[in-house]
Protein backbone atom coordinates (compact mmCIF):
# COMPACT_ATOMS: atom_id res chain seq x y z
CA UNK A 1 0.00 0.00 0.00
CA UNK A 2 1.60 3.41 -0.47
CA UNK A 3 2.32 6.07 2.18
CA UNK A 4 -0.41 8.49 0.08
CA UNK A 5 -2.75 5.80 0.21
CA UNK A 6 -1.90 4.68 3.88
CA UNK A 7 -2.31 7.77 4.58
CA UNK A 8 -6.08 8.22 3.59
CA UNK A 9 -7.35 5.18 5.32
CA UNK A 10 -5.77 5.47 8.47
CA UNK A 11 -6.77 7.68 11.31
CA UNK A 12 -5.27 10.79 11.72
CA UNK A 13 -4.14 12.58 14.55
CA UNK A 14 -3.61 16.63 15.28
CA UNK A 15 -0.39 16.65 17.57
CA UNK A 16 -0.44 20.02 20.48
CA UNK A 17 0.46 21.96 20.09
CA UNK A 18 -0.11 23.08 16.80
CA UNK A 19 1.98 26.25 16.86
CA UNK A 20 4.70 26.13 18.93
CA UNK A 21 6.56 28.76 20.99
CA UNK A 22 5.33 32.53 21.46
CA UNK A 23 2.14 32.09 19.63
CA UNK A 24 -1.01 32.91 22.13
CA UNK A 25 -4.88 33.77 22.41
CA UNK A 26 -5.85 32.15 18.94
CA UNK A 27 -8.41 32.71 16.73
CA UNK A 28 -9.48 29.69 14.71
CA UNK A 29 -11.53 30.89 11.35
CA UNK A 30 -12.64 29.07 8.60
CA UNK A 31 -13.42 30.47 5.14
CA UNK A 32 -14.74 27.14 2.87
CA UNK A 33 -12.19 24.78 2.94
CA UNK A 34 -9.41 27.06 4.38
CA UNK A 35 -8.80 27.65 8.09
CA UNK A 36 -6.79 30.47 9.84
CA UNK A 37 -5.65 31.36 13.61
CA UNK A 38 -4.99 34.81 14.18
CA UNK A 39 -2.49 35.16 17.66
CA UNK A 40 -1.40 37.92 19.66
CA UNK A 41 2.12 39.67 18.93
CA UNK A 42 2.50 41.93 21.38
CA UNK A 43 5.78 44.70 21.21
CA UNK A 44 6.67 42.56 17.75
CA UNK A 45 6.11 43.28 13.97
CA UNK A 46 4.54 42.10 12.01
CA UNK A 47 1.12 42.70 14.13
CA UNK A 48 -1.18 40.11 14.34
CA UNK A 49 1.03 36.75 13.35
CA UNK A 50 -1.44 34.51 10.92
CA UNK A 51 -1.27 30.71 10.28
CA UNK A 52 -3.27 28.45 6.98
CA UNK A 53 -4.22 25.13 7.33
CA UNK A 54 -6.40 22.87 4.77
CA UNK A 55 -6.78 19.95 7.44
CA UNK A 56 -5.92 21.33 11.13
CA UNK A 57 -3.30 19.08 11.29
CA UNK A 58 -0.27 20.89 9.23
CA UNK A 59 -0.09 24.51 9.30
CA UNK A 60 1.66 26.88 7.02
CA UNK A 61 3.24 30.81 8.64
CA UNK A 62 1.76 33.66 6.20
CA UNK A 63 3.49 35.78 8.54
CA UNK A 64 1.37 38.92 9.90
CA UNK A 65 -1.05 41.19 8.90
CA UNK A 66 -0.57 44.39 10.48
CA UNK A 67 2.53 45.29 9.05
CA UNK A 68 2.39 49.17 8.28
CA UNK A 69 2.70 52.14 10.92
CA UNK A 70 -0.71 52.37 9.65
CA UNK A 71 -2.23 50.14 11.06
CA UNK A 72 -0.33 50.23 14.17
CA UNK A 73 2.88 52.43 15.66
CA UNK A 74 4.43 50.73 18.46
CA UNK A 75 7.56 53.22 18.58
CA UNK A 76 7.75 53.64 22.41
CA UNK A 77 5.68 50.34 23.67
CA UNK A 78 6.11 48.79 26.77
CA UNK A 79 7.16 45.31 27.10
CA UNK A 80 4.15 42.89 26.15
CA UNK A 81 2.07 46.11 25.87
CA UNK A 82 1.03 46.49 21.80
CA UNK A 83 -1.19 44.01 19.92
CA UNK A 84 -3.37 41.99 22.76
CA UNK A 85 -5.68 38.99 21.55
CA UNK A 86 -6.32 39.36 17.78
CA UNK A 87 -10.18 38.29 16.82
CA UNK A 88 -10.43 37.01 13.26
CA UNK A 89 -14.03 36.61 11.55
CA UNK A 90 -15.07 36.07 7.70
CA UNK A 91 -18.83 38.61 6.58
CA UNK A 92 -19.82 39.74 3.77
CA UNK A 93 -17.27 39.22 1.62
CA UNK A 94 -15.04 40.62 3.27
CA UNK A 95 -12.58 39.51 6.56
CA UNK A 96 -12.59 41.46 9.70
CA UNK A 97 -9.82 42.24 11.99
CA UNK A 98 -10.30 43.15 15.24
CA UNK A 99 -7.05 43.86 17.90
CA UNK A 100 -6.46 45.70 21.12
CA UNK A 101 -3.62 47.72 21.23
CA UNK A 102 -2.55 47.97 24.55
CA UNK A 103 -0.68 51.14 25.88
CA UNK A 104 -0.33 50.79 29.37
CA UNK A 105 -1.67 48.64 32.73
CA UNK A 106 0.28 50.34 35.48
CA UNK A 107 -1.62 50.58 38.79
CA UNK A 108 -4.70 49.23 37.33
CA UNK A 109 -5.18 51.50 33.89
CA UNK A 110 -5.48 49.95 30.83
CA UNK A 111 -5.41 52.22 27.80
CA UNK A 112 -7.03 49.69 25.27
CA UNK A 113 -7.51 51.18 22.40
CA UNK A 114 -9.67 48.55 20.09
CA UNK A 115 -8.85 48.89 16.27
CA UNK A 116 -10.95 47.09 12.98
CA UNK A 117 -9.48 46.82 9.56
CA UNK A 118 -11.01 44.50 7.14
CA UNK A 119 -9.69 43.07 3.47
CA UNK A 120 -11.09 40.71 0.58
CA UNK A 121 -8.60 38.27 1.14
CA UNK A 122 -6.07 37.01 4.15
CA UNK A 123 -3.11 38.71 1.94
CA UNK A 124 -5.02 42.00 2.11
CA UNK A 125 -4.99 44.78 1.08
CA UNK A 126 -6.28 45.40 4.86
CA UNK A 127 -8.33 48.94 5.09
CA UNK A 128 -7.10 51.99 7.33
CA UNK A 129 -8.07 51.01 10.68
CA UNK A 130 -11.30 51.94 12.77
CA UNK A 131 -10.98 53.10 16.05
CA UNK A 132 -13.63 51.44 18.35
CA UNK A 133 -13.87 52.11 22.03
CA UNK A 134 -11.25 51.60 24.34
CA UNK A 135 -13.51 50.08 27.17
CA UNK A 136 -11.29 47.33 28.07
CA UNK A 137 -9.28 44.95 25.62
CA UNK A 138 -9.72 41.11 24.02
CA UNK A 139 -12.40 43.10 21.65
CA UNK A 140 -14.14 40.54 19.15
CA UNK A 141 -17.13 41.06 16.53
CA UNK A 142 -20.14 38.41 16.63
CA UNK A 143 -22.19 38.64 13.34
CA UNK A 144 -25.58 37.92 13.98
CA UNK A 145 -28.36 36.11 11.53
CA UNK A 146 -30.32 38.60 11.20
CA UNK A 147 -27.44 40.45 9.36
CA UNK A 148 -26.11 42.85 12.70
CA UNK A 149 -22.69 42.91 14.08
CA UNK A 150 -21.86 43.19 17.43
CA UNK A 151 -18.63 44.14 19.03
CA UNK A 152 -18.19 42.42 22.78
CA UNK A 153 -15.14 42.88 25.20
CA UNK A 154 -13.77 42.64 28.30
CA UNK A 155 -14.93 46.26 30.22
CA UNK A 156 -12.16 47.40 32.40
CA UNK A 157 -12.71 49.63 35.75
CA UNK A 158 -9.67 51.82 37.19
CA UNK A 159 -11.65 52.51 40.27
CA UNK A 160 -9.78 51.29 43.10
CA UNK A 161 -11.50 48.90 45.00
CA UNK A 162 -13.88 47.37 42.16
CA UNK A 163 -13.49 44.73 40.23
CA UNK A 164 -10.99 45.74 37.38
CA UNK A 165 -12.45 42.77 35.21
CA UNK A 166 -15.79 44.34 35.22
CA UNK A 167 -17.61 41.22 32.93
CA UNK A 168 -18.43 41.00 29.21
CA UNK A 169 -20.16 44.20 27.34
CA UNK A 170 -21.87 44.15 24.12
CA UNK A 171 -22.65 46.92 21.84
CA UNK A 172 -23.86 47.02 17.86
CA UNK A 173 -21.58 48.00 15.39
CA UNK A 174 -22.51 49.54 11.66
CA UNK A 175 -20.59 48.59 9.11
CA UNK A 176 -21.72 51.22 6.65
CA UNK A 177 -20.77 54.25 9.04
CA UNK A 178 -18.28 52.24 10.36
CA UNK A 179 -18.81 53.22 13.77
CA UNK A 180 -20.41 51.89 17.08
CA UNK A 181 -23.77 52.69 17.63
CA UNK A 182 -26.11 52.53 20.57
CA UNK A 183 -25.04 51.44 24.44
CA UNK A 184 -22.43 49.39 25.83
CA UNK A 185 -24.14 46.78 27.74
CA UNK A 186 -22.63 44.47 30.62
CA UNK A 187 -24.14 40.87 29.76
CA UNK A 188 -22.26 38.66 31.83
CA UNK A 189 -20.38 39.09 34.40
CA UNK A 190 -18.53 35.82 34.89
CA UNK A 191 -18.16 33.04 37.82
CA UNK A 192 -16.60 33.22 40.92
CA UNK A 193 -13.17 32.25 38.76
CA UNK A 194 -12.93 35.54 37.99
CA UNK A 195 -10.70 37.54 35.53
CA UNK A 196 -13.57 37.05 32.60
CA UNK A 197 -11.97 38.58 29.11
CA UNK A 198 -11.45 36.80 25.52
CA UNK A 199 -15.29 36.66 24.89
CA UNK A 200 -16.37 34.95 21.60
CA UNK A 201 -19.89 34.42 21.15
CA UNK A 202 -21.33 31.96 18.52
CA UNK A 203 -24.73 30.82 17.61
CA UNK A 204 -25.74 27.37 17.24
CA UNK A 205 -28.70 24.85 18.23
CA UNK A 206 -30.94 27.63 18.85
CA UNK A 207 -28.79 29.32 21.58
CA UNK A 208 -26.10 31.94 21.93
CA UNK A 209 -23.33 30.84 23.14
CA UNK A 210 -20.90 33.18 24.65
CA UNK A 211 -16.78 31.78 25.51
CA UNK A 212 -14.77 33.50 27.86
CA UNK A 213 -11.36 32.50 29.11
CA UNK A 214 -10.88 33.55 33.58
CA UNK A 215 -8.76 32.43 35.96
CA UNK A 216 -5.90 34.78 34.84
CA UNK A 217 -3.58 33.33 31.33
CA UNK A 218 -1.53 31.53 33.91
CA UNK A 219 -2.05 28.52 36.15
CA UNK A 220 -5.33 29.01 37.14
CA UNK A 221 -6.44 29.79 33.09
CA UNK A 222 -9.82 28.00 31.98
CA UNK A 223 -12.56 28.45 29.00
CA UNK A 224 -15.94 29.00 30.39
CA UNK A 225 -19.23 28.27 28.25
CA UNK A 226 -22.85 30.10 29.04
CA UNK A 227 -25.55 30.26 27.05
CA UNK A 228 -28.86 32.02 26.20
CA UNK A 229 -31.79 32.05 24.25
CA UNK A 230 -31.44 35.71 23.60
CA UNK A 231 -28.85 38.27 22.62
CA UNK A 232 -28.76 40.04 25.83
CA UNK A 233 -29.03 37.34 28.38
CA UNK A 234 -29.21 35.83 31.15
CA UNK A 235 -26.45 33.83 30.41
CA UNK A 236 -26.81 30.66 32.65
CA UNK A 237 -22.78 28.93 32.98
CA UNK A 238 -22.17 25.46 32.07
CA UNK A 239 -23.62 23.58 35.28
CA UNK A 240 -20.55 21.17 34.72
CA UNK A 241 -18.01 23.55 34.83
CA UNK A 242 -15.30 25.20 32.91
CA UNK A 243 -15.16 23.44 29.06
CA UNK A 244 -11.45 23.09 29.58
CA UNK A 245 -8.78 24.04 32.34
CA UNK A 246 -5.48 22.29 33.61
CA UNK A 247 -5.89 23.64 36.85
CA UNK A 248 -4.86 20.72 39.58
CA UNK A 249 -2.95 18.91 37.15
CA UNK A 250 0.60 19.65 36.90
CA UNK A 251 1.12 16.19 35.46
CA UNK A 252 -0.04 17.18 32.12
CA UNK A 253 2.09 18.37 29.63
CA UNK A 254 0.18 21.10 28.63
CA UNK A 255 -0.63 23.33 31.16
CA UNK A 256 -2.25 27.11 31.32
CA UNK A 257 -5.16 25.77 28.72
CA UNK A 258 -7.25 28.69 28.30
CA UNK A 259 -8.17 31.86 25.95
CA UNK A 260 -10.08 29.54 22.83
CA UNK A 261 -12.16 30.13 20.14
CA UNK A 262 -14.40 27.44 18.08
CA UNK A 263 -14.57 26.05 14.65
CA UNK A 264 -16.49 24.12 12.92
CA UNK A 265 -15.51 21.23 9.67
CA UNK A 266 -17.82 21.50 6.96
CA UNK A 267 -19.04 17.87 8.07
CA UNK A 268 -19.96 19.12 11.60
CA UNK A 269 -17.06 18.14 13.70
CA UNK A 270 -16.17 21.03 16.10
CA UNK A 271 -12.54 22.16 17.57
CA UNK A 272 -11.47 24.56 20.03
CA UNK A 273 -8.03 26.71 19.49
CA UNK A 274 -6.94 27.23 23.00
CA UNK A 275 -3.38 28.46 24.37
CA UNK A 276 -1.19 26.18 26.41
CA UNK A 277 2.10 26.35 28.22
CA UNK A 278 4.79 23.76 28.37
CA UNK A 279 6.61 24.48 31.69
CA UNK A 280 10.48 23.05 32.48
CA UNK A 281 9.39 21.54 35.57
CA UNK A 282 6.11 21.20 37.22
CA UNK A 283 4.28 24.84 37.00
CA UNK A 284 7.99 26.27 36.04
CA UNK A 285 9.24 28.52 33.92
CA UNK A 286 7.82 28.34 30.22
CA UNK A 287 10.41 29.34 27.59
CA UNK A 288 8.41 28.99 25.19
CA UNK A 289 5.77 30.62 25.76
CA UNK A 290 1.93 30.21 25.46
CA UNK A 291 1.18 28.00 22.72
CA UNK A 292 -1.46 26.99 20.52
CA UNK A 293 -3.25 23.79 21.04
CA UNK A 294 -6.30 22.26 19.52
CA UNK A 295 -9.04 20.16 21.22
CA UNK A 296 -11.96 17.91 19.37
CA UNK A 297 -15.22 19.14 20.96
CA UNK A 298 -18.10 16.83 21.10
CA UNK A 299 -21.50 18.76 20.82
CA UNK A 300 -24.56 16.31 21.11
CA UNK A 301 -27.53 18.31 19.70
CA UNK A 302 -29.47 20.34 22.44
CA UNK A 303 -26.88 19.72 25.05
CA UNK A 304 -23.63 21.72 25.84
CA UNK A 305 -20.28 21.32 23.99
CA UNK A 306 -17.79 18.44 26.13
CA UNK A 307 -14.02 17.86 25.71
CA UNK A 308 -13.02 14.66 27.14
CA UNK A 309 -12.02 14.84 30.66
CA UNK A 310 -12.29 18.85 30.46
CA UNK A 311 -8.76 18.46 30.45
CA UNK A 312 -5.89 19.37 27.00
CA UNK A 313 -4.75 16.35 25.49
CA UNK A 314 -1.40 16.19 23.99
CA UNK A 315 -2.81 14.34 20.94
CA UNK A 316 -6.43 14.13 19.66
CA UNK A 317 -8.41 12.86 16.27
CA UNK A 318 -8.13 15.11 13.56
CA UNK A 319 -11.14 15.71 11.39
CA UNK A 320 -12.22 13.41 8.51
CA UNK A 321 -10.59 16.17 5.76
CA UNK A 322 -8.09 15.37 2.87
CA UNK A 323 -4.42 15.58 4.13
CA UNK A 324 -2.63 18.23 3.46
CA UNK A 325 0.92 19.30 4.16
CA UNK A 326 2.76 22.32 3.43
CA UNK A 327 6.74 21.74 1.83
CA UNK A 328 8.94 21.94 5.21
CA UNK A 329 10.03 25.17 6.17
CA UNK A 330 14.33 25.79 4.69
CA UNK A 331 16.41 25.64 8.03
CA UNK A 332 19.01 27.68 6.11
CA UNK A 333 17.53 31.25 5.45
CA UNK A 334 19.62 32.58 2.50
CA UNK A 335 18.33 35.95 2.74
CA UNK A 336 17.45 35.81 -1.24
CA UNK A 337 14.27 37.66 -1.00
CA UNK A 338 13.34 40.88 -1.08
CA UNK A 339 11.47 40.87 2.18
CA UNK A 340 11.91 39.04 5.45
CA UNK A 341 10.76 35.29 5.56
CA UNK A 342 7.76 34.86 7.35
CA UNK A 343 9.18 32.98 10.15
CA UNK A 344 11.02 36.44 11.42
CA UNK A 345 9.45 39.36 13.63
CA UNK A 346 10.93 42.95 14.26
CA UNK A 347 11.09 44.66 17.49
CA UNK A 348 8.45 47.67 17.51
CA UNK A 349 9.05 48.95 14.22
CA UNK A 350 7.98 47.10 10.80
CA UNK A 351 10.73 45.79 8.83
CA UNK A 352 10.97 49.08 6.36
CA UNK A 353 13.93 49.28 4.34
CA UNK A 354 15.73 52.37 6.19
CA UNK A 355 17.17 49.97 8.53
CA UNK A 356 16.18 46.18 7.20
CA UNK A 357 17.89 45.76 3.83
CA UNK A 358 17.82 43.29 1.47
CA UNK A 359 18.66 44.68 -1.75
CA UNK A 360 21.34 46.37 -1.80
CA UNK A 361 24.01 43.21 -1.07
CA UNK A 362 22.73 40.17 -2.31
CA UNK A 363 21.99 37.14 -0.41
CA UNK A 364 22.46 39.14 2.82
CA UNK A 365 20.70 40.95 4.70
CA UNK A 366 21.90 44.13 6.26
CA UNK A 367 20.61 45.72 9.45
CA UNK A 368 21.60 49.23 10.11
CA UNK A 369 22.00 49.77 13.50
CA UNK A 370 19.70 51.11 16.14
CA UNK A 371 18.74 51.88 19.95
CA UNK A 372 20.99 50.26 22.31
CA UNK A 373 19.05 47.00 24.09
CA UNK A 374 17.04 48.71 26.42
CA UNK A 375 15.60 51.69 23.82
CA UNK A 376 11.80 51.48 22.89
CA UNK A 377 11.80 53.63 19.95
CA UNK A 378 14.53 52.36 16.96
CA UNK A 379 15.42 48.82 17.91
CA UNK A 380 17.72 47.12 15.41
CA UNK A 381 16.58 43.36 16.39
CA UNK A 382 15.24 40.59 13.95
CA UNK A 383 14.32 37.32 15.85
CA UNK A 384 12.59 34.34 15.10
CA UNK A 385 10.80 32.30 18.12
CA UNK A 386 12.30 29.61 20.17
CA UNK A 387 9.89 26.29 19.31
CA UNK A 388 11.44 23.56 20.75
CA UNK A 389 12.96 23.16 24.21
CA UNK A 390 16.41 21.81 22.45
CA UNK A 391 16.90 24.24 19.49
CA UNK A 392 20.01 26.77 18.03
CA UNK A 393 20.14 29.75 15.67
CA UNK A 394 23.73 30.84 13.70
CA UNK A 395 24.68 32.86 11.45
CA UNK A 396 27.61 34.87 9.85
CA UNK A 397 28.34 38.02 10.35
CA UNK A 398 30.67 40.71 8.73
CA UNK A 399 30.99 44.33 10.81
CA UNK A 400 33.40 46.94 11.04
CA UNK A 401 32.37 48.87 14.26
CA UNK A 402 33.93 51.94 14.95
CA UNK A 403 34.17 52.42 18.50
CA UNK A 404 32.37 50.29 21.95
CA UNK A 405 29.14 52.13 20.73
CA UNK A 406 28.78 49.92 17.81
CA UNK A 407 27.63 46.24 18.54
CA UNK A 408 26.50 43.59 16.46
CA UNK A 409 25.71 39.86 17.03
CA UNK A 410 23.28 37.29 18.02
CA UNK A 411 20.96 37.41 21.34
CA UNK A 412 19.04 34.83 23.27
CA UNK A 413 16.13 37.36 24.38
CA UNK A 414 12.94 38.27 25.99
CA UNK A 415 12.74 41.49 26.53
CA UNK A 416 14.06 44.86 27.18
CA UNK A 417 14.67 43.71 30.72
CA UNK A 418 15.76 39.85 30.26
CA UNK A 419 18.56 38.75 27.60
CA UNK A 420 21.49 37.31 26.60
CA UNK A 421 23.92 38.87 23.80
CA UNK A 422 27.17 38.05 21.96
CA UNK A 423 28.19 41.03 19.86
CA UNK A 424 31.10 42.05 18.07
CA UNK A 425 32.53 45.55 18.87
CA UNK A 426 35.83 47.64 19.07
CA UNK A 427 38.19 47.22 22.30
CA UNK A 428 39.75 50.34 23.27
CA UNK A 429 42.96 49.51 22.19
CA UNK A 430 41.28 49.22 18.25
CA UNK A 431 41.15 45.01 18.55
CA UNK A 432 38.00 43.69 17.20
CA UNK A 433 36.46 41.65 19.77
CA UNK A 434 33.74 39.09 20.90
CA UNK A 435 32.39 40.06 24.20
CA UNK A 436 29.17 38.68 26.27
CA UNK A 437 26.60 40.89 27.76
CA UNK A 438 23.03 39.22 30.10
CA UNK A 439 20.45 40.93 31.61
CA UNK A 440 18.53 39.90 34.30
CA UNK A 441 15.35 41.80 35.28
CA UNK A 442 17.56 44.92 33.94
CA UNK A 443 20.98 43.84 35.86
CA UNK A 444 23.16 43.68 33.70
CA UNK A 445 26.25 40.93 33.87
CA UNK A 446 29.27 41.12 31.98
CA UNK A 447 31.74 38.57 30.96
CA UNK A 448 35.31 40.34 30.45
CA UNK A 449 37.40 37.12 31.35
CA UNK A 450 35.89 35.35 28.21
CA UNK A 451 36.38 38.20 25.67
CA UNK A 452 37.58 36.93 22.42
CA UNK A 453 40.01 38.70 20.33
CA UNK A 454 39.04 37.75 16.40
CA UNK A 455 42.41 38.47 15.17
CA UNK A 456 40.89 41.24 12.53
CA UNK A 457 38.78 38.24 10.65
CA UNK A 458 36.56 39.85 8.32
CA UNK A 459 33.58 37.03 8.65
CA UNK A 460 32.32 35.51 12.48
CA UNK A 461 30.15 32.66 12.78
CA UNK A 462 28.16 33.20 15.82
CA UNK A 463 25.87 30.67 17.09
CA UNK A 464 23.25 30.93 20.24
CA UNK A 465 22.06 27.12 21.73
CA UNK A 466 18.98 26.59 23.88
CA UNK A 467 19.49 23.38 25.59
CA UNK A 468 16.30 23.02 28.26
CA UNK A 469 17.60 25.28 30.75
CA UNK A 470 21.17 25.95 29.66
CA UNK A 471 22.18 28.46 26.50
CA UNK A 472 24.85 28.62 25.18
CA UNK A 473 26.96 30.37 22.90
CA UNK A 474 29.08 29.71 19.97
CA UNK A 475 31.71 30.88 17.69
CA UNK A 476 33.74 30.60 14.42
CA UNK A 477 36.62 32.86 13.18
CA UNK A 478 37.19 30.36 10.10
CA UNK A 479 39.17 27.25 11.99
CA UNK A 480 36.00 25.26 13.45
CA UNK A 481 33.41 26.20 15.73
CA UNK A 482 34.51 26.95 19.86
CA UNK A 483 32.40 27.14 22.97
CA UNK A 484 32.01 30.15 25.15
CA UNK A 485 33.13 28.19 28.70
CA UNK A 486 30.01 29.72 29.86
CA UNK A 487 26.09 27.98 30.81
CA UNK A 488 23.60 30.97 30.85
CA UNK A 489 20.47 30.01 32.56
CA UNK A 490 17.26 30.23 29.90
CA UNK A 491 14.60 30.03 31.89
CA UNK A 492 15.38 34.35 32.68
CA UNK A 493 13.56 34.09 29.14
CA UNK A 494 9.91 32.97 30.14
CA UNK A 495 6.65 34.66 31.23
CA UNK A 496 7.18 33.68 34.97
CA UNK A 497 10.51 35.02 34.88
CA UNK A 498 9.20 38.56 33.46
CA UNK A 499 6.52 39.12 35.93
CA UNK A 500 6.75 41.34 38.13
CA UNK A 501 3.79 42.22 41.19
CA UNK A 502 4.85 45.13 43.58
CA UNK A 503 2.59 45.82 46.37
CA UNK A 504 -0.05 44.13 44.35
CA UNK A 505 0.30 46.26 41.51
CA UNK A 506 1.51 44.56 38.28
CA UNK A 507 4.63 46.84 37.66
CA UNK A 508 5.56 44.65 34.53
CA UNK A 509 3.94 40.92 32.63
CA UNK A 510 5.12 38.66 30.35
CA UNK A 511 2.80 37.56 27.65
CA UNK A 512 5.53 36.39 24.99
CA UNK A 513 8.36 33.55 24.83
CA UNK A 514 11.37 33.33 24.04
CA UNK A 515 12.95 34.79 20.78
CA UNK A 516 16.30 34.15 19.14
CA UNK A 517 17.83 36.93 17.25
CA UNK A 518 19.95 39.10 14.90
CA UNK A 519 21.45 42.22 16.51
CA UNK A 520 22.55 45.90 16.17
CA UNK A 521 23.05 48.76 17.85
CA UNK A 522 24.46 52.20 16.73
CA UNK A 523 24.27 53.88 20.13
CA UNK A 524 26.34 57.02 18.78
CA UNK A 525 23.58 57.44 15.60
CA UNK A 526 27.20 56.81 13.29
CA UNK A 527 25.55 55.08 10.73
CA UNK A 528 27.02 51.78 11.26
CA UNK A 529 25.81 48.56 9.68
CA UNK A 530 26.31 44.70 9.93
CA UNK A 531 25.67 42.29 6.84
CA UNK A 532 24.19 38.60 7.59
CA UNK A 533 24.86 36.07 5.08
CA UNK A 534 23.03 33.64 6.33
CA UNK A 535 20.61 32.71 9.27
CA UNK A 536 20.31 28.93 10.14
CA UNK A 537 17.19 27.28 12.58
CA UNK A 538 17.59 23.61 14.15
CA UNK A 539 14.95 22.11 16.62
CA UNK A 540 17.01 19.01 18.23
CA UNK A 541 19.38 17.75 20.21
CA UNK A 542 23.07 18.96 18.77
CA UNK A 543 27.08 18.76 20.11
CA UNK A 544 27.03 22.66 20.52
Amino acid sequence: MSTEIADLTTTRTIRNPVLTGFHPDPSILRVGDDYYLATSTFEWYPGVRLHHSKDLVHWRALGGIVTERRLLDLRGCGDSNGIWAPDLTWHGGLFHLVYSDVASFASGYWDAQNFLTTAPAITGPWSDPVRLHSHGFDAALFHDEDGTTWLLAMSADWRPGRNRFGGIEIQQYDPARRQLVGQARIIFSGTEAGLTEAPHLYRHDGWYWLVTAEGGTSWEHQVTVARSRELFGPYQVDPAGPLLTSVGRPDLTLQKAGHGSLVRTPGGDWYLAHLVGRPYTPLGNCVLGRETALQKVEWPTGDWPRIPGGIPADEIPAPDLPPHPWPDEPATDHFDTPELAACWSTLRRPATDDWVDLRSRRSHLRIHGGQSPMGRQTPSLVARRVGAVHCALETVVEFDPGDHRQLAGITGYYNTQNWHYLYLTRADDGRMVLELLSCDSGRRTAYPHLTVDTGGVARVGLRVSFDGPVLRFGYDLGDGWRQLPVELDSTILSDEHAAQIIDGEPAAWGFTGALLGLWVQDIGGDGRYADFDHATYREGRAPY
